[in-house]
């Protein structure tokens, strides 16, 4: 039997027992259906950062750190700061990751995250304009993923939210003479919410929350929702090629609002002084 062959022959049994399983309500680890793995936030875990945090869910670990300076607008947001988040997979994380520049996993899930943080509206970028048009507050959150077990989407964005609710950066005031300079004051972040990101996957005919990395090698498609703290929808990505009906989806918001509002709990108690 060739290699090719083994694999798919595989990924059906794996599949048809996971199917099984799910048929009488369980999972491999145990959990419900709906159910997430344990999440443990860490932060402040990088002392050269302005902001970090670590995060465990399950076995999936991530380390996000925040690094602001000052840089040049976008010309379209001459009066806006600059929020971009980066994503990289260390090579001990997974037996499968090779050292080399982000590949296409990465950078989807670095624009992942980005979107639902930006959608949100959590750090006011117009308060970050320390000079319109010319000086304003550029953050950078940089990701690094420190071991795979599935969720890379929810893991990343719980890190990446915490370290910007935690982050304090420099005061910059512009004086008389159109001078930007250092005031000496170190401040918050402008946060205006939190958040959470809640993954859903489907395998066959049944939909699961958290999938592990077992699961996710033989899913149908992916769903990732993002709820403000108001519980407003405000950004939603498929992945994966299979299909969602519109039912599911508007059940699937229903539940992952309920679970959303858990996980936020959570992370406020990580982020709290």
């Amino acid at each position: 039997m060739s290699l090719s062959r083994r694999s798919f022959v595989i990924e059906r049994l794996r599949k048809e027992r996971l199917l099984s399983l799910l048929a009488k309500g369980h999972r491999l680890d145990d959990r419900g259906l709906l159910d997430y793995r344990p999440v443990k936030i860490e932060t402040n875990v990088i002392d050269k950062a302005e902001g970090s945090a670590k995060v465990d869910l399950g076995d999936t670990s991530v380390i996000a750190g925040v690094k602001v300076e000052l840089d040049r607008p976008f010309k379209d947001t001459p009066d806006k700061g600059i929020l971009i988040v980066n994503t990289e997979f260390l090579p001990f994380a997974s037996p499968y990751i090779e050292p080399g520049p982000p590949d296409e996993n990465a950078i989807e899930l670095a624009r992942v995250v980005d979107r639902g943080i930006r959608e949100s509206g959590m750090v006011d970028l117009s308060k970050l304009a320390v000079k319109p048009g010319e000086q304003v507050y550029a953050i950078f959150a940089d990701v690094d993923v420190l071991n795979i077990d599935g969720n890379l989407f929810d893991a990343t964005s719980y890190a990446v939210v915490s370290a910007l609710a935690t982050a304090k950066i420099p005061e910059y005031e512009v004086d008389g003479d159109g001078t930007v300079k250092a005031t000496g004051n170190i401040v918050q972040l402008p946060i205006t919410t939190i958040p959470i990101s809640i993954t859903a996957a489907k395998i066959g005919d049944y939909i699961v929350f958290d999938p592990t990395e077992e699961e996710e090698a033989v899913i149908d498609t992916r769903l990732t929702i993002v709820f403000s703290e108001d519980n407003t929808l405000c950004a939603i990505q498929k992945g994966e090629p299979g299909s969602w009906t519109p039912d599911e989806i508007v059940n699937l918001i229903g539940e992952a609002d309920g679970k959303a509002r858990e996980i936020r709990e959570i992370v406020k108690r990580s982020i709290s002084p």
